[in-house]
């Protein structure tokens, strides 16, 4: 599974809209929506905090961590 579908799968674990997830990461809807889409990929700041919201929801985070390792190391 790629890592934008990935991050949309942990947002709706939750029930949050981008919006909402947004702010629960610090960061803006549009954030949100270019990684989902795959326009754009999450700044390790950014991939941080996924971790910290995966770890304190207990959401598995080792497979949007590998996909976005995979991106990286492209």
């Amino acid at each position: 599974m790629a890592y934008s579908e990935e991050i949309k799968k942990i947002r709706q674990k939750c029930f949050l809209s981008q919006e909402a997830f947004g702010r629960e990461l610090g960061v803006s809807f549009s954030s949100i929506n270019r990684w989902e889409s795959g326009k754009r990929k999450p700044s390790i700041s950014a991939m941080k905090k996924m971790k910290d919201f995966c770890d304190a929801h207990n959401f598995d985070f080792k497979a949007l961590e590998e996909q976005w390792t995979q991106i990286e190391n492209k």
